[in-house]
C-alpha cells in the first residue's frame, strides 16, 4: 500500500474529512515519526507495532 492509496482509504471511510485534510494528517503524523526514529527514539503505537532504528555493520 502507498502512502496515496492509505490517504484514499482513510478519505472515503472518514466522509467528513476532505482528502487533504487526511492527506496533512498523515503527513505530519510521519514526519513526527521520522524525527522521532531520526533522535534514536523508539515508537510504540499499541495494537499496530513499534518502530526502531537497528544499525548493522557493512558486509
Amino acid at each position: 500500500m502507498t502512502k496515496s492509496e492509505l490517504i484514499e482509504i482513510i478519505a472515503a471511510k472518514q466522509k467528513h474529512l476532505p482528502a487533504k485534510d487526511v492527506e496533512l494528517a498523515l503527513k505530519q503524523m510521519l514526519e513526527v515519526m521520522s524525527d522521532a526514529l531520526a533522535r534514536g527514539d523508539r515508537i510504540e503505537i499499541r495494537g499496530f507495532g513499534s518502530f526502531s532504528l537497528h544499525f548493522r555493520p557493512p558486509r
